[in-house]
Parts: C-alpha cells; sequence; structure tokens
C-alpha cells in the first residue's frame, strides 16, 4: 500500500514523537489514557465517565482504567458531580497541565523539519546554479 509523502510525514512524526516520550523521564501513556488524557485537556467541557466512553466509543470500564493510572500519575482526578451524585466527572491538574505543555514541546520537536531536509532544497538550486554556470563557461 503506497502512502503519499504526507501520509508518511504525518506518521514519521507520529513515530519520532512517541519514541521521544518513552525515552524521556517520566510517565508515557498507552494509546487509550493518552487519548482521554488529551480529550480532558484540548476539550473545554466538562468531562464525565460515561461521556468520554461515548465520545471514545470505549466501554466505561476502559475509560476507568485509563483514568485508574492518569489518576495514579496525578495527570487527571475523578470527582463527583455536586449537580448528580451519580455522576463522575474528571478534573485537570497542574502536573497535567505541565504533562500537556511538554508533550506539546516534544510534537513541536518532532515536526520541526531536519537540519537535513531542510538544506535539501538549497542544495538543489545551488546545483543547478553550478551547472548552468558550467554550461555557460562551457
Amino acid at each position: 500500500m503506497a502512502m503519499s509523502s504526507g501520509s508518511d510525514s504525518m506518521i514519521n512524526t507520529l513515530r519520532d514523537t512517541i519514541v521521544s516520550m518513552v525515552r524521556r523521564d517520566g510517565p508515557d501513556l498507552s494509546a487509550r489514557q493518552l487519548a482521554v488524557f488529551l480529550t480532558c485537556y484540548l476539550q473545554d467541557d466538562a468531562h464525565t465517565v460515561r461521556g468520554l466512553a461515548a465520545e471514545l466509543n470505549v466501554s466505561k470500564p476502559a475509560i476507568t482504567r485509563a483514568l485508574d493510572r492518569l489518576q495514579d500519575l496525578d495527570l487527571a482526578w475523578r470527582t463527583r458531580d455536586p449537580m448528580d451524585g451519580r455522576s463522575v466527572l474528571i478534573r485537570r491538574t497542574l502536573k497535567g497541565k505541565a504533562y500537556l505543555r511538554d508533550l506539546s514541546a516534544i510534537v513541536n520537536e518532532a515536526t520541526a523539519p531536519r537540519e537535513e531536509e531542510a538544506a535539501a532544497p538549497v542544495r538543489k538550486v545551488r546545483g543547478r546554479r553550478m551547472e548552468e554556470r558550467l554550461r555557460r563557461a562551457g
């Protein structure tokens, strides 16, 4: 299956991001945990276990397990909804906000053009100019 260069670039950025997350000190999250974390931190809505399960199309127990890990890492907290005691709200934490900043920095670094990739078009132009000069000098 052939991938376009845009797809290649995106998948390589994803790989670079994940590798950086795994190599750094601190927790690395599973895909499900990361999906729950990012949903809670990037969307301003109040989040509930039920709502996250519906939005991510996974079971409530799967969300609960992901939240258990996030809570163990102090990246999110669960509290009872004061308006509806049956509902559990997900709260952001200071450590979670710092983790999001770190993750953003890792993604930005992974998406920054590599020096050799950025220099490649310049080398091509210089090469063409040299060829043109040689042709003229002939």
